[in-house]
């Protein structure tokens, strides 16, 4: 069982652990972009079909998450986490070993599977290794795993596949999961799963109620305005911008440093009140989102609002994780899972109106205008959602 949480200002071990799992699993989520040309010319596939790879993995994660997180909603939380680094570990060795593209698609998917339960299940793991103060701020740090990943662990990817051909990059991200495996094994104490609804009937219930639903649709809409943006920020930044080609992995490094700091300050703000800090960050995020339509076609305000835009971005998801989980009653992880999904789902989204408002027509540089839209419904679906509930029923007073 695991210790009592206290209200120290460091944060456990095991909390670190789950970061390397989570730097793990965002390096695999995304290294395939930086890869699509090499593996295309290996696989004798056209790009589109390529990109499939990407496209299959983010189902694979909003169809896995629920389904793997009631199949092991009985076992202790620590046997769950193992199971899922092993399947990401197999997933990625398959990768590397694969002699065909459907070979290859088919492993992408086993490997996706892991993903939304990992984080589900790891942040309530989180909440539960601290004091209550403490809690988002786990979380952050957890999901800070997966913003390092964007950082450093897809540019040394992408960096290595360059050097070795793709399959080594699919090499070392096993290594990396093995590493996973063996930390989580060391360092996380082992806990026991949900003990409330004993009938899965009775967990799909519980976030089926309209606190988590909506939470669930807050996620998918903040999300989505960033994906807008940053599914196309290569072009912008060549086209709009005026930057060269060489000068775009700097810029996204900033984006990734804004992600980190973004994850960091808004696990501290949403531990000072969940609502309150939700409604900030979404307000933020789509400020950011507005402003940055002037300063695209000028090269230093252009810099800067990548920078921003990776910190507003990233500050929403302790809040909207925490929401989420204060509001599932006693299917934690079942919502916490599903909310991970809802993440993937707004990229999803936004990646396709980006690509409508292309079509229309409308230009490159007025897609972050369009995607400020997006956080602003999801900051008004955050106030009435709020506003409906009584303060009996508000799990946060903030």
């Amino acid at each position: 069982m695991i210790a009592s949480p206290t209200s120290s200002s460091r944060l456990p071990l095991a909390v670190y652990a789950l970061t390397i799992g989570a730097f793990g699993i965002g390096t695999t989520e995304f290294i395939i972009m930086g890869l699509l040309v090499q593996v295309a010319a290996d696989m004798q596939v056209t790009l589109p079909q390529a990109g499939w790879l990407i496209s299959a993995y983010a189902l694979g994660v909003f169809v896995g998450a629920p389904l793997l997180t009631l199949a092991t909603r009985r076992l202790p939380h620590k046997i769950t986490l193992m199971a899922l680094m092993l399947i990401f570990t197999l997933g990625n060795l398959a990768c590397a070993l694969a002699p065909a593209y459907g070979w290859l698609l088919a492993a992408r998917v086993l490997t996706s599977l892991a993903h939304g339960t990992y984080f589900g299940v790891g942040s309530v793991v989180a909440t539960q290794l601290v004091a209550p103060d403490k809690q988002a701020q786990a979380i952050a740090l957890m999901f800070t795993g997966l913003t390092v990943a964007t950082l450093l662990g897809v540019p040394a990817g992408a960096w290595l596949g360059l050097q070795y051909g793709w399959r080594a990059t699919f090499w070392a991200v096993t290594a990396i999961g093995v590493l996973a495996t063996l930390v989580v094994l060391a360092l996380v104490p082992r806990t026991q799963a949900d003990t409330g609804p004993s009938r899965i009937r009775d967990e799909v219930r519980q976030v089926l109620r309209a606190p988590v639903l909506l939470g669930l649709l807050i996620t998918v809409l903040g999300f989505g305005g960033l994906f807008v943006v940053q599914t196309y920020i290569q072009p912008i930044l060549m086209q709009v911008s005026g930057f060269a080609e060489s000068a775009v992995s700097p810029i996204l490094l900033l984006f990734g440093v804004g992600m980190v700091i973004g994850g960091l300050l808004g696990g501290q703000l949403a531990d000072r009140g969940v609502t309150r800090a939700l409604l900030l960050s979404l307000l933020a995020l789509a400020a950011v989102l507005a402003l940055m339509t002037p300063a695209l076609p000028h090269r230093v305000p252009a810099a800067a609002f990548s920078l921003l835009l990776g910190a507003a971005a990233f500050a929403t998801v302790p809040a909207l994780q925490m929401w989420v989980l204060q509001r599932a009653g006693s299917a934690q992880s079942l919502a916490s899972s599903l909310n991970i999904g809802a993440f993937n789902l707004g990229n999803a989204i936004g990646a396709w109106l980006g690509g409508a408002v292309i079509a229309q027509g409308l230009g490159l540089q007025k897609l972050p205008l369009v995607a400020a839209a997006l956080p602003l419904l999801a900051l008004g679906v955050a106030v009435w959602a709020h506003k409906r509930e009584t303060p009996s029923t508000c799990p946060d007073a903030g």
